[in-house]
């Protein structure tokens, strides 16, 4: 499956981090974990950390999915707004996904400061209503969280002007989000994983998957097998070919990064995140090299052909959306790219099992924009349903949902 379209930076930037070796003989394990992108090294790592002998597959080489075209947008904030989510699933439900949101990127920040070297940083959030007849929706959004005990507070247009340079008619500014270099901390994960013990095998492909009572069997091209207890699909976007069931929309996103920029052109920019209330919103956030990371211009066209020939258009069309919204910062792409981006219908992800493998698969799709926090909150979630012990968020997470 063809992810990603340009220059992602993270892999320019990065290279090829650790040489991990093809698979060649039969393995035993506990858990056997479909992909190695950050999804599955956090999964694998939460695992591991709690006793589980894992073994990680990868049918490209590590972090070279969805990982390295990702724009990493750690936010507890849900592409679907809170007032939605309590709408279609009630208010505690919806509360719940955003505190679990919110708890992920705590857990991210420790994780990264063991990992370390993997540019996290803590950010502020602002989201600004992209037109004046929004601003009704995104005061009650920030009523809610603020319900539920998010830090939030109300920017007026003269406040986002003076302070972040933004022209737009009001704004969420919410104390609680980060960035981190996801290509990088995939790596480090999953390189200091195997120096722990773990088997971490890339350029293998699973092409069959038998499951049974007691266990399942993985078939690799090259004519190995793995036999373990659980097997978890965490392949990203790709997991969703292991399913005869639709439960996403694949579509793609397109970003692109500038050279790095001096304090006083970054300005407040620096250390907040900026996405918008329209959809498909534009968004930028910073690096730790001062770079500046823009995206947005999402598109219902996954056909890598047509995607790749869209870039350098679209990179365009960004740079001209963010005059619009920030006069005077005037932006050059040094580096674009596109990628595969799913979504599901609610903006929720789904992991667990799904009836068409029974209970030894589990799933992890940690779809939409807060990719990231969803896989370190479902790391918990994953390694819950594999010790067969209750989690709070199983249902509201699960394929059941489907159903309602």
């Amino acid at each position: 499956m063809d992810l990603k379209s340009g220059y992602p930076f993270w892999a320019i930037k990065n290279g090829l981090m650790h040489a991990f070796p093809q698979l060649q003989e039969d393995v035993r394990c506990d858990v056997a974990v479909i992909g190695g992108g950050i999804s599955g090294a956090l999964i694998t790592d939460e695992l591991a950390a709690h006793g589980h002998d894992v073994v990680v597959v990868e049918e490209r080489d590590v972090g070279w999915g969805s990982s390295a075209a990702s724009t990493a947008l750690l936010q507890y904030e849900i592409d679907t707004p809170m007032i939605d989510l309590a709408k279609r699933y009630g208010e505690d439900d919806a509360a719940l996904a955003y505190r679990a949101c919110a708890d992920a990127i705590h857990q991210l920040q420790s994780l990264a400061g063991d990992i370390r070297d993997v540019d996290f940083a803590r950010m502020h959030s602002v989201y600004y209503a992209s037109r004046r007849h929004h601003v009704p929706d995104v005061r009650d959004e920030m009523a809610l969280r603020k319900k539920h005990g998010f830090e939030v507070s109300w920017l007026e247009p003269e406040a986002l002007m003076a302070d972040y340079g933004i022209r737009a008619p009001g704004a969420i500014l919410s104390q609680l989000a980060a960035r981190i270099d996801p290509y990088r901390m995939a790596y480090r994960l999953l390189a200091r994983l195997e120096k722990r013990g773990t088997g971490v095998f890339d350029r293998t492909r699973i092409e069959r998957l038998e499951t049974h009572a007691r266990g399942v069997t993985l078939h690799t091209t090259q004519g190995a097998q793995i036999r373990a207890s659980h097997v978890v699909f965490a392949a990203g976007y790709a997991s969703q070919h292991w399913l005869d069931q639709h439960v996403a929309d694949n579509r793609s996103s397109y970003a692109f990064i500038t050279d790095p920029l001096d304090a006083d052109t970054l300005g407040a920019l620096g250390e907040t995140m900026v996405w918008e209330s329209a959809r498909p919103y534009l968004y930028l956030r910073s690096t730790g090299d001062g770079r500046l990371l823009v995206g947005g211009e999402d598109d219902a066209v996954d056909i890598p052909s047509r995607r790749d020939a869209r870039v350098q258009k679209k990179a365009q069309r960004l740079v001209q959306k963010v005059a619009r919204a920030i006069p005077g910062l005037e932006l050059k792409p040094a580096f674009a790219w596109a990628g595969t981006f799913a979504e599901t219908e609610d903006g929720l992800p789904f992991f667990g099992a799904h009836a068409q493998h029974g209970p030894r698969a589990q799933f992890a799709m940690a779809y939409g924009g807060n990719g990231i926090t969803y896989s370190m909150l479902g790391a918990g979630l994953i390694r819950a349903l594999i010790e067969r012990r209750k989690h709070p968020l199983a249902a509201l997470f699960s394929f059941d949902r489907l159903d309602r």
